[in-house]
This record gives C-alpha cells, sequence and structure tokens, in this order.
C-alpha cells in the first residue's frame, strides 16, 4: 500500500496518495514516513498548513530524517514563516552539509530577514563547496544590492558570468543595475540576454519596456508589455503602463480597458482614475469623466490640476456654473502655483508604485523595489501545476492503455511485437507505444484491477503461457502496483527468454521505480544526497534489458531514443547523443529524437547543430521547438 501511494504521487494523483497514505497511516501510525509523504502530496496541493502538520508528526517519530525539515521549511517559506524556515534548513544542513538547495533557502531566508552578514557567511561557504556554481555568485550580488552596494554587486555579478555565460538571474541583475544608472541601451542588452534563459518571467518584459521607453522605441515597449501580460494577466504594472502607453499614441479605448482592470484590483487607485478621466474625455463620455475626476478631488482637495480639467469638461458638457466654480478655485491656487493649460514638468519620466503624488498621473509607474531575490529551491513541485520546466527533454517511450492527445503525428507509436499482442485476445484494451502517459480516473483504476483478477484466473488454468505473465505485469504497472509488476515480469522472462517486450517492460518498470525514488530523494533532499554514481550503478540493469532488447529486435527504435534519454537524464551527454543519433538512423522521421538530441547539443555549446535538431523537430510536428530555436538561434554560430 505505502508503494501504490508512493507511485500514485509521482503519477500526480494527490488525492489518490492522500487516501493511500491514510491507510497506512492507521494500520502502522508508529512509521514517520507515511506521514512526510502524506505531508508532501498536501505539499502539491498548497495546502501548507496541513503539510506542515505532517512533517511535524514525521520529524516527532524520525527526527534524523533532513527531507522532513526541509519540506516543513518550504511550507512555511510559503506561509513567510522565515524565522522558523530558517531554523529547519540549518537543521537539514547539520544532517546534511552537501545540501546545496537547503544551503540556498537559508539564504534567502537571511536575506527577507534582512540578516545579510548570515546571508554573506552562508555564500562563502557555499562557494568553497561549489566553486563552479555560478548562482552562489550571482545571489552574493544579490545580497550587496539589498545592502546598496552597486560596484561590489557589479563584481559578483561579472564572476558569475564569467562561470555561466547563461545565468539568466545575473544579466537580469546588471540590468537592473543599468536601469537605475541610466544606461537604457545596456540594460536592453542584459535584458535580452536574461529573457533568452527565462522567457516565462514577466517581470523582464515589463523591465525591458522601461528600457525601451527611455530610448523612445515605443513600438518595442508595447510589445514587451504585451508579452508580459500574456504571461501573467494579472500585472498591475503591465496594464498600467500600456494603458499609459496606448494613451500616448491615441489608441484610447484599449487604453480605457487597461485602467479598468487596473481599477478592478486597486479601486482607490486615483491615479488610474485620473488617466481614465482624460480618456473617457478623448472619447466623448463626458459625464464619466466627470465623474472619475471628481472622486479623485474629493480624495485630494488641493489637486488644481484636477480642477482645470473637470472646468474644462464640465463647458464640453454644458456645465457653465460648475466650470466657472473650478476656474476660480484655480485662480486662488496661482498664488503658489501658475496654470496655463498645462503643469511643471519634472526630468522624471517614471515614479515609484507607492508614491502618491497626483501631479506624476501620466509617468510610468516602477516597483517599490526591484525584484533581486532568487527564487526558493523547490524539487517537489515536478510536473504539478504551472512550473515552466527549461530545455526538459521528452520523455521516455513505455506501454500503456492510455495515451494523451500529442501534438506529434501518431504516425510512429508501431511495432509488430504489439501489434501481435494486440491481435492475441489477451488485452481488453489496446495497447500502445507512448511517451504521454495518461493518469487513471476512479473507472479506469477498477477496471483495470477487474482485468488483474481475471489474469490471475487464467494463469491458474494456463501457467506455462509467459504472455500472461507480460499482460498481467502491464496491469498491475497501470494500477501502480510496481512491486507484483516485477515479479510478473521476471517470470515471463525465465519462461521465455527471447520476449523482446519482456525486456522492455522490465526496463520500464524498473525505471518507473527508480523515477519515483530519484523524485522523492531529488524532492525532499537535493540531488546532492543521491549521488549520480549512485544513480548510474542502478541504472546498469535498465541498459542491460534496453541492450537485450536492441539485440532481439533491432528494429525497435524506442529502445535506442529511452536509452539516450536515460543517459541525458545522468547528465552522460556523449552517451545520449549517440544513442539518439542510433535511434533517428533508423527512423530518420524520430521527431523526439531530434529534440532531445538538440537539449543534449546545446548543453554541450554546440549550439549550430542543436538548432538543426530542434528544427527538424519542429517540422515533423514538435512544435515547441521552436521556442528553443527562437531563444538560442542568436548564438547559432557557436
Amino acid at each position: 500500500m505505502m508503494m501504490m501511494g508512493r507511485t500514485a504521487l509521482s503519477y500526480e494523483d494527490y488525492v489518490l496518495s492522500i487516501q493511500r497514505f491514510n491507510l497506512v497511516i492507521n494500520s502502522k501510525p508508529y512509521l514517520s514516513e507515511p506521514y512526510f509523504f502524506r505531508g508532501l502530496a498536501k505539499f502539491y496541493l498548497e495546502d501548507y498548513v496541513g503539510a506542515a502538520s505532517d512533517c511535524d508528526k514525521a520529524i516527532e517519530l524520525n527526527p534524523f530524517r533532513s527531507d522532513s525539515y526541509q519540506l516543513r521549511g518550504l511550507c512555511r517559506v510559503n506561509r513567510k514563516e522565515y524565522e522558523l524556515a530558517s531554523g529547519d534548513y540549518r537543521k537539514v544542513v547539520e544532517l546534511d552539509p552537501m545540501n546545496k538547495p537547503s544551503r540556498h533557502n537559508l539564504v534567502l531566508c537571511c536575506m527577507e530577514m534582512k540578516r545579510y552578514e548570515e546571508a554573506e557567511t552562508e555564500l562563502d561557504n557555499m562557494i568553497r563547496l561549489w566553486p563552479s556554481d555560478a548562482e552562489s555568485y550571482t545571489m552574493k550580488a544579490q545580497v550587496n544590492l539589498l545592502q546598496g552596494d552597486t560596484v561590489q554587486a557589479l563584481t559578483w555579478v561579472d564572476k558569475a558570468l564569467e562561470v555561466n555565460a547563461y545565468e539568466g538571474q545575473a544579466w537580469s541583475l546588471r540590468s537592473m543595475i543599468d536601469l537605475q544608472s541610466g544606461r537604457y541601451e545596456k540594460a536592453e542588452e542584459a535584458l535580452d540576454k536574461a529573457i533568452l534563459q527565462k522567457p516565462r518571467e514577466s517581470g523582464l518584459y515589463i523591465n525591458r519596456a522601461l528600457a525601451r521607453y527611455h530610448q523612445k522605441n515605443l513600438r518595442g515597449a508595447m510589445e514587451d508589455y504585451d508579452t508580459a501580460l500574456d504571461i501573467f494577466p494579472g500585472s498591475y504594472l503591465g496594464h498600467y503602463n500600456r494603458g499609459l502607453l496606448r494613451a500616448q499614441v491615441g489608441d484610447d479605448n484599449r487604453a480605457i480597458e487597461d485602467f479598468d482592470f487596473v481599477l478592478e484590483q486597486e479601486p482607490d487607485n486615483m491615479m488610474a482614475l485620473y488617466n481614465r478621466a482624460l480618456l473617457l474625455d478623448n472619447t466623448g463620455d463626458y459625464q464619466g469623466a466627470i465623474r472619475d475626476v471628481s472622486t479623485v478631488i474629493d480624495a485630494y482637495p488641493e489637486f488644481w490640476t484636477g480642477y482645470q480639467y473637470r472646468a474644462s469638461v464640465r463647458r464640453k458638457a454644458g456645465d457653465i456654473k460648475g466650470a466657472e466654480q473650478d476656474e476660480f478655485k484655480v485662480l486662488k491656487a496661482t498664488l503658489d502655483r501658475r496654470y496655463g493649460g498645462t503643469r511643471p514638468q519634472t526630468g522624471q519620466q517614471t515614479r515609484k508604485q507607492s508614491e502618491r503624488n497626483m501631479e506624476d498621473f501620466d509617468k510610468l509607474v516602477v516597483a517599490d523595489t526591484e525584484e533581486t531575490v532568487s527564487q526558493y529551491a523547490n524539487e517537489y513541485r515536478g510536473k504539478v501545476q504551472d512550473r515552466q520546466v527549461e530545455l526538459s527533454p521528452e520523455p521516455m517511450f513505455v506501454l500503456s492503455f492510455y495515451r494523451k492527445n500529442s501534438e506529434i503525428s501518431q504516425k510512429k507509436g508501431f511495432h509488430a511485437l504489439v501489434e501481435d499482442l494486440n491481435n492475441s485476445g489477451l488485452l481488453w484494451r489496446t495497447l500502445y507505444i507512448t511517451n504521454s502517459e495518461q493518469s487513471l480516473d476512479e473507472e479506469s483504476f477498477r477496471l483495470h484491477q477487474a482485468s488483474v483478477e481475471k489474469l490471475t484466473e487464467d494463469i491458474a488454468l494456463h501457467p506455462d503461457d509467459a504472455r500472461l505473465y507480460l499482460v498481467r505485469a502491464l496491469e498491475y504497472y497501470m494500477v501502480y502496483d510496481l512491486e507484483s509488476a516485477m515479479k510478473d515480469i521476471e517470470k515471463c522472462i525465465t519462461m521465455d527468454s527471447s520476449s523482446v517486450l519482456g525486456y522492455w517492460t522490465r526496463a520500464q518498470v524498473r525505471a518507473k521505480m527508480q523515477s519515483v525514488e530519484v523524485q522523492e530523494s531529488v524532492s525532499v533532499q537535493s540531488e546532492s544526497l543521491k549521488p549520480k554514481t549512485d544513480r548510474r550503478i542502478a541504472a546498469r540493469s535498465l541498459f542491460a534489458d534496453w541492450q537485450e532488447a536492441a539485440r532481439l529486435a533491432p528494429d525497435f527504435v524506442y529502445t535506442y531514443y529511452n536509452i539516450g534519454t536515460f543517459h541525458l537524464h545522468l547528465e552522460e551527454y556523449q552517451a545520449a547523443e549517440d544513442a539518439f543519433t542510433e535511434a533517428i538512423a533508423r527512423e530518420p522521421d524520430f521527431a523526439e529524437a531530434y529534440y532531445n538530441r538538440g537539449i543534449v547539443r546545446i548543453k554541450n555549446g554546440r549550439v549550430k547543430e542543436a538548432v538543426a535538431d530542434l528544427s527538424r523537430a519542429g517540422e515533423l510536428g514538435l512544435y515547441k521547438a521552436y521556442n528553443l530555436i527562437k531563444r538560442y538561434s542568436k548564438d547559432e554560430g557557436k
């Protein structure tokens, strides 16, 4: 039951996994492990309080398990309990000094609490332990910036980029420093590089829009605001500043839409209300303009520009008496300031978001504090919700009764051995070769369990039929009972040592077992806690099965692809490239193999060859390859 819960967790079936862990806890309440994994499932569902409570119990039962402290630390970070979270991360480091994600998060907690000396001390330790990790140098720069030391921050940014020229956060920091110093062209260049590495971060586009605006590139700035809002439609800065730009170019109706959005989020935002009044006036809605500007004047009774403007609109609307009253108030105010239809202008073109001087209503808005802090290291999240994984390879192929709709043509996913099994009458559903597995719903889960029972009866009648064990192994795989699946597939291979699908399925089950184990290890501790050498040793059995399947059926191209993908996950790039090349040689239209080989070549710095592979993958229907091409084609000469 514990294994089934963990497997359901890896399949992102969080509710089902919680049910399984509940059964384990009810029967064995003295075990810490089910509390931890139930907390992990709750964390995925963003129940941080419940997850932390389960971690408390897990720690009570086993205070030496570092992953429980690490998960509780993330829960506390999400609740902004930084003091408590830092205590958890210190405990993790005490138990495991080589846990990089926890040291990273400890630094960020210190930064949140403005304990900069502690943050720098911990970063010095990280640099000593991992001198080739650019992120540590970038975080040193962040700490310096928070202390106002721009010169030292630039030194650390340069060091980070010296270690890794593709460090997106370092380029982001450099752009921020350039923006603050008025070096807008350099800021734009740095933001171009940051966006190449972090294309789904809306704040980078907003900053680049500001840099372009200062260079009089309104079209480019508008494009950046559009992109930022496509990524994060709820951005206040994006809507407000785009509204101002739209007003400048005469796109009044769409500018009104932007300010409507801002006012829905912040009904008391007088700056946005006044800008909307100006736009309503331009579009002929005089009563709406008077309504909005009157609200602003009520909030700021000495906003003389507002009176003057309302007088103008009232005259257009035929309210001469009201206009004269406003004009008289403005006349009295000329003792302090003279108004001649315009207001005094300052040299500044922007204002802080928190500033509320109504005379700055038409200035672009910048955040009160620049976002200089890295995101918390969180390897728990896997594929859930909206996480963007950069340079993520396509998954391995498996045998499954279900497949998701794919963006790729389904002309592949075929082999005679699988077709023969489908035609054998042993299966109640069609078996596919797919790399887009689909989680089971409750009804499908029940049907597969019933199929296991039926196959058990068939095996009792025909105990010498190896195919029955193969089919039941696949059914066990579908209901996440990997241990039973492994027993059946071992039986199948013992009975028929020439079974290609037997070896392939055993590798598939072993890969899933390792995936669950590694995901948990990476999730709750860090990859450094499970050294890659151990993973490579564990992978030998998988490679042996795939190699035997390839020897028995050289035309089963998915075997070479899986070998390459597994090497890629182990960061064995040359072996991965060789395997993908073999797969492509046997199947020239193998889009996923081109895509993954492109990723390998990017990681090896051979961008030109990578772009060629990605182009072929896109041509064959894997359209997301074009996103990588766009991001990396500037480095194509390498």
